[in-house]
């Protein structure tokens, strides 16, 4: 289980969460969602270990989230760092290099779903392909949670659908919890248990997807639509 209690984190002058307390147990998949600046990467980031809150505490399976915590969170930045010179196959080698987790057959299914060329260098790559080789290298780790900032973020539209879908086949839901972040709301609705929405770095909601469609009767493309409305003045503006 992954809890937040009171968490804030603050850079310099800038807060990017605030008092935020959630818990999100094994076995589900879960979408983040809001603006840019909302602080969804922040969060990805303090539940993997590679930030500190200001305050409040994460924990990850009952333990303190630090750096040791990539023992059990997979970790995909929307940045995507990797040696240019490596070929696919062997940037997935040497992640297995790394990680006694990482599944290197499994990887290669992955690879195949998402139409990479194994020897083709990554220097090479389109910003698309990097971003399916990054899916391949966070999904192919058999640990309790994946973290995926913007997974869809580069990705021809013509084939987001079919790459979430052939992602989520590869996840074991019985001891994995999938959490991403995604502008695709539209195209993540149907496949996430629940989700959590942010706003200025402060937690609007955080709720089961049927919930909403039951309690409210609206997707939540358009339940952000209504509550991230503004009134400035006699004017309405929609930041979604």
């Amino acid at each position: 289980m992954i809890q937040l209690t009171n968490v804030t984190k603050k850079y310099l002058k800038r807060t990017a969460l605030k008092d935020i307390s959630l818990t999100v147990p094994l076995g589900k998949i879960i979408g983040v969602v809001g603006e840019n600046g909302s602080g969804k990467s922040t969060l990805l980031k303090l539940i993997s270990g590679l930030s500190i809150p200001s305050s409040g505490s994460v924990t990850v399976n009952g333990e303190k989230a630090n750096r040791r915590t990539g023992k059990v969170v997979s970790y995909s930045s929307d940045l995507g760092t990797f040696y240019p010179i490596f070929t696919v196959r062997e940037a997935m080698r040497f992640q297995a290099s790394q990680f006694t987790d990482f599944n290197l057959a499994k990887a290669e299914e992955i690879m195949k779903l998402m139409q990479l060329d194994p020897h083709m260098k990554i220097k090479a790559l389109s910003k698309g392909n990097r971003g399916r080789l990054q899916i391949v290298l966070t999904l192919a780790r058999e640990v309790p949670y994946i973290l995926m900032d913007e997974p869809l973020s580069g990705l021809d539209p013509m084939v987001r659908e079919s790459i979430v879908k052939g992602m989520i086949s590869y996840l074991d839901l019985n001891s994995q919890t999938l959490i991403m972040t995604s502008h695709e709301v539209f195209e993540i609705e149907t496949l996430i248990d629940g989700f959590i929405a942010l706003k200025d770095g402060s937690l609007l909601r955080m709720a089961d997807v049927d919930e909403l469609h039951e309690s409210e009767g609206i997707r939540i493309a358009d339940w952000m639509k209504k509550t991230y409305i503004k009134r400035r003045g006699d004017y309405l503006y929609d930041e979604v």
